[in-house]
């Protein structure tokens, strides 16, 4: 008897995954917009940190933990970027479908090219918040999103196999499109090309690497350590030595600090999104780094 019941359930479980949505929880925004463009109107997804959230920072909260107890698919930016929060809300849902190495669980640094891994050997708390598996903002990178937006359709058709042909299809087009956007992309910043720029945090590697941008220093004397007086004053040095004219930063940070070196060199603060959902101009991933590039384009007043 207990037997045929199993039978049932998983039938039943089965039955609701093919006719129904799967639903699908990213830990951040972008990954939700890319997932949202894959799956289209055959996923229900949800994200756990809004655009405005810094993700290295969210505590484990109890409507995280529902979000993650109804999942099918639990889709993480990975290399370390959620390690504080991401396993205490895994646990918390008892949904072990998406516990890390089941098929409901993707890590979607899997493909990408990563930058900046430490030598392990080397790695201390003195270095500030250092990942070890590298830097995890890959996804400035518009090359970095193709790999991901595959991932994501070769994911959804193993658990929804009926529909295996529309993500893949999706993904492709995804794929297409960012060529597409390439050309341009590169033709508005072509005039930065081997310039230097200061950011505030190390979020933007990927994205200048991409566009053949220097970063020369970091508001941040080290990651997720606070500018200090001392070290503004080697980033006012900086700047004038390198004659630097844009200090990029996310919109959670203050600008004081940034605008304390414009201020002494003349130099223009922009402050652009790095998730979608952050500005009214950044509903999806395409329009994300749309908007990044008008900002970093964009003549100061």
């Amino acid at each position: 008897m207990l037997k045929k019941t199993g039978i049932l359930f998983l039938a039943l479980t089965a039955s609701a995954i093919s006719f129904g949505k799967l639903n699908v929880v990213t830990t951040t925004s972008d990954l939700g917009s890319i997932a949202e463009t894959i799956g289209g109107d055959l996923i229900k997804v949800q994200s756990i940190a809004t655009g405005n959230q810094d993700p290295h920072h969210l505590q484990a909260r109890p409507k995280y933990i529902i979000m993650a107890r109804n999942a099918d698919l639990w889709i993480r930016t990975g290399m370390e970027l959620e390690i504080g929060w991401e396993m205490p809300v895994i646990n918390g849902s008892r949904n072990r479908d998406i516990r890390p190495g089941q098929l409901g669980h993707l890590d979607a640094s899997k493909h990408i090219h990563k930058l900046e891994i430490p030598d392990a050997g080397m790695l201390t708390r003195a270095m500030g918040d250092v990942h070890a598996a590298g830097n995890p903002h890959y996804l400035t990178d518009p090359e970095n999103a193709k790999h991901v937006a595959a991932d994501i359709a070769g994911r959804l058709a193993l658990l929804d196999p009926e529909n295996a042909d529309t993500y893949r299809k999706n993904a492709a087009a995804f794929s297409d499109k960012i060529e597409e956007k390439m050309t341009g992309w590169k033709q508005k910043l072509e005039p930065m090309k081997g310039k230097s720029i200061v950011t505030y945090h190390k979020s933007w590697i990927y994205f200048c690497e991409r566009f053949g941008i220097d970063i020369a220093i970091e508001l941040e004397p080290k990651p997720g350590v606070p500018p200090s007086p001392a070290h503004l004053t080697r980033v006012i040095q900086t700047v004038e030595a390198d004659d630097i004219e844009i200090i990029l930063q996310e919109p959670w940070y203050s600008t004081k600090a940034a605008e304390k070196v414009a201020g002494k060199t003349g130099a223009h603060v922009v402050t652009a999104p790095i998730f979608t959902g952050s500005d009214p101009e950044a509903d999806d991933y395409i329009a994300l780094i749309d908007l990044i590039v008008k900002r970093l384009t964009e003549q100061p007043e």
